[in-house]
């Protein structure tokens, strides 16, 4: 299973970038950054927001996990 927190959080490291910057791009707290690197699921308008900072189709991997329980 994908767990998008953790997926954020090593695309934020790959980047290089900080808990910090992506707090402020979000217009939120680094202590709400921290919760969502928890989370196993997230709000889809908050991940969007989040792709579009970081560049990254987080819904592709996670279209692409679900593909793939469909197959089993």
């Amino acid at each position: 299973m994908v767990n998008i927190g953790q997926n954020i959080k090593e695309e934020l490291q790959r980047q290089e970038r900080t808990v910090s910057w992506l707090a402020r791009k979000l217009n939120c707290t680094r202590a709400a950054v921290y919760r969502i690197f928890d989370k196993n699921s997230i709000d889809t308008v908050l991940l969007l927001n989040i792709s579009q900072i970081l560049r990254r189709d987080f819904f592709y991997e996670l279209s692409e996990e679900t593909k793939s329980r469909l197959t089993e």
